[in-house]
């Protein structure tokens, strides 16, 4: 993913990767990656879990403006033993199609 990301961000776009495999993310070096200690096939969290889910997404954005060249930050989330609320940033309602 670091290739492929780093090749995105020569054309000038800038990207951040979610790893659950820290030390694979720090041989490869991508240019942003948060680390989350979860299983593998849930990146973002798990099924049905929305407001875990836009929580982890609130954080990769805010870790493009935030995030040093080369960084990987952990996210500090346990796997199924955390209450999540929607990210207090996005109003959901306003702009969710389904609302």
């Amino acid at each position: 993913m670091g290739l492929i990301q780093r090749g995105i961000e020569a054309a000038g776009i800038p990207t951040v990767s979610l790893s659950i495999l820290r030390d694979i993310t720090e041989r490869v070096r991508p240019p942003r990656a948060l680390f989350l200690r979860w299983p593998f096939g849930h990146p973002l969290g798990e099924l049905g879990n929305t407001a875990q889910q836009f929580t982890v997404l609130h954080d990769a954005f805010d870790f493009l403006y935030t995030a040093a060249p080369g960084e990987i930050r952990d996210l500090p989330y346990p796997w199924r033993r955390h209450t999540y609320s929607m990210p207090a940033a996005w109003n959901l309602k306003a702009t969710h199609p389904m609302s």
